[in-house]
Order: structure tokens, then sequence, then C-alpha cells
């Protein structure tokens, strides 16, 4: 497998492992509180940048919706662990995963 294939495979990956922590977590209230689903969510999202990033990397021209907003966000997870907003992760979660998921299927599809 060529590396920039690895790296959506990964981002699919990571997808479906936060899908699966989240089962029986439905509502904001219950994410909030559990520190383990928070932990577990937070380090698949940072390696999820991380591949995003790497895939700019190999191919600048072949862009993920908001590369920009995703690396970014990964930083945050990473350096500035201080900072993040639950309310954030929960709103990335809800609306931003899903279409990842499709694009980066695409991306592994496609290539």
């Amino acid at each position: 497998m060529d590396r920039k294939k690895k790296y959506y495979s990964d981002i699919l990956y990571s997808v479906s492992l936060i899908e699966e922590f989240l089962i029986d977590v439905n509502l904001f209230e219950q994410y909030k509180v559990d520190r383990k689903t928070k932990s577990a969510v937070e380090r698949q999202l940072a390696i999820i940048g991380e591949a995003v990033k790497k895939i700019k990397e190999i191919n600048p021209s072949e862009l993920i919706s908001y590369h920009s907003s995703i690396i970014g966000f990964r930083n945050i997870l990473v350096h500035s662990y201080d900072s993040i907003n639950d309310e954030m992760v929960w709103a990335i979660i809800k609306k931003h995963l899903a279409p990842l998921k499709e694009e980066a299927t695409k991306g592994l599809i496609n290539d």
C-alpha cells in the first residue's frame, strides 16, 4: 500500500474507532463527563489531523476539505491540550466526521 492510501486508511480507522467509542454516548452531557471516551476520541482526532497533514505533504494539490482546520485542531490537541473545548470536539464529531469519512473513502478508492 502506498503511503497516501495508508493515511486515508488511518483516517477511516480513526473515524470507525470514534464511532465505536460513542455507541453508548448519545448526548453531549454524557460525553463531557466521560473522561475515558473524551481521551480516546481526542487521540483519534489527533491521528486524523496528522494523517491529513501527511497527505498534504505528499501531494499539496490533493487537499481534504477543511484540511487547515483539521491540522490546526490537531495542533491544539497535541500542543494546547489545556485549552480543548468539549463543545467544539462534540460539534466536530456530530457535523464533520461523516463527511470526512466519505471523503477519505473516496481518496482511498480513487488513488
